[in-house]
């Protein structure tokens, strides 16, 4: 016997505009993501060289706030960045327990002749939306984002 679950009206309305969103998401992610294969590189190895090239170097806890990645998956990046010379470990000066991930020249090289190209595909997948539309969307996301950041289910 097949179950169906009966919602309410603001239930399915929430619903409906969570597959949506996730749905939505899920295919931009793949499409803005497409080239960096072309470069050897993961979403998450893009995210980390991104951030360290426009914020200057972290540590990894920095990092892993900014890319919304856990720690294991911030220290795997970290390592396999690493080992490709992409970026370094730097001991920081005032506490030697840590060490700020920074990068290197080979890096810097990467996220500039990737980054133009990331961008004129964000670009061009958000065409279909007028300016006015963007600017909607973003700040129903950025409004929808901030209600959830100190909540836990």
């Amino acid at each position: 016997m097949k179950r169906t679950f009966h919602s309410s009206k603001p239930e399915s309305d929430a619903l409906n505009a969570y597959i949506k969103l996730i749905r939505a998401s899920e295919n931009l992610s793949v499409a803005t993501h497409r080239h960096l294969a072309d470069h050897d590189l993961t979403s998450s190895q893009f995210a980390v060289l991104e951030t360290l090239y426009h914020l200057g170097p972290l540590c990894q806890i920095e990092i892993g706030k900014k890319i919304q990645k856990s720690r294991g998956n911030v220290t795997t990046v970290v390592n396999n960045l690493a080992r490709r010379k992409l970026i370094e470990r730097q001991k920081d000066c005032r506490d030697k327990r840590f060490s700020q991930v920074a990068l290197t020249d080979l890096g810097e090289k990467m996220v500039y002749e990737v980054f133009p190209h990331h961008i004129a595909g964000i670009v061009r997948i958000f065409s279909c939306l007028t300016p006015a539309e963007q600017h909607e969307l973003a700040r129903l996301c950025r409004k929808l984002g901030l209600s959830q950041q100190a909540k836990t289910y």
